[in-house]
């Protein structure tokens, strides 16, 4: 998917690519913060470095959840964001008509794991010609995704990749299992969600919970049987991030990451 993305840093590195950023745009300071933080260790790394940030969240548990700071103001700062720092940036829609309103702004359209299985939203990102990454949904196996990236195909578009973000375990727990990189693999290139893979969605609170703790494990470990790329929400500090919080990545934490995850990297190729 990186190949199309003409404004995508050390794409010959032979590195893993990176997703990375807050889960929502809470304001233009933060964004900017993260992106500027992000881009200096992406090129410390040699890491291809896409940034991500949600301008609407559309799935939320309760009515009172945070949802956004406005459709177009999110998407005016994930532009300047790209522009700012010569970075592709991508967001995740919810509706067709979402589609071709983000991509005026972003290069790379996100379809979100609850629906990966919805026909006409599939058809609307792929029709705007900007790249779509699927995130795998939760109650799907690998092999179903081929289904999805050819729906993809089907509407005239290759620039394509699959999200792993694990797979529902009873109510309240996901799982990630690894042997669905390589098969998927055989559709599109694999991005591991190390952050939402390591959610504990359906709390009693109507919060969703996390393990950060395992952050590293599961990164590592996607590295090591071959993901094309890493997904990391990542915040200043997550315990005031309005979204996902309880599964981030605190920003400071994430230099030393990718310093492991680039041997690890380098160890296997």
């Amino acid at each position: 998917m990186i190949q199309y993305l003409d404004n995508i840093h050390h794409k010959d590195s032979k590195n893993f690519f990176l997703i990375a950023g807050p889960c929502a745009i809470e304001d233009e300071t933060m964004a900017l913060q993260i992106a500027e933080h992000i881009v200096k260790l992406s090129d410390k790394y040699n890491i291809p470095y896409i940034f991500k940030g949600s301008f609407k969240k559309a799935n939320r548990s309760r009515v009172d959840s945070f949802t956004g700071i406005g459709d177009e103001k999110a998407l005016k700062i994930l532009k300047k964001v790209g522009e700012t720092f010569n970075i592709p940036t991508t967001t995740d829609i919810h509706e067709n008509e979402h589609a071709a309103l983000a991509a005026e702004y972003v290069d790379v359209l996100q379809i979100p794991a609850f629906l990966v299985r919805q026909t006409d939203l599939l058809i609307a990102a792929a029709e705007t010609g900007k790249a779509v990454t699927l995130k795998k949904g939760q109650f799907l196996s690998p092999e179903a995704m081929k289904f999805a990236v050819q729906k993809v195909k089907d509407s005239g578009n290759d620039k394509t990749a699959i999200i792993e973000r694990g797979n529902s375990f009873g109510y309240t727990d996901l799982v990630v299992d690894f042997r669905g990189i390589p098969t998927m693999q055989q559709y599109a290139p694999v991005i591991l969600d190390v952050t939402h893979s390591l959610q504990q969605p359906n709390q009693n609170s109507g919060v969703t919970g996390g393990r950060p703790e395992l952050i590293e494990t599961i990164a590592k470990a996607g590295i090591a049987v071959g993901a094309d790329g890493i997904f990391i929400e990542t915040h200043p500090d997550p315990s005031c991030a309005k979204s996902d919080g309880a599964n981030m990545l605190k920003l400071d934490l994430l230099d030393d990451l990718l310093g492991k995850l680039t041997r690890v990297r380098e160890a296997i190729l």
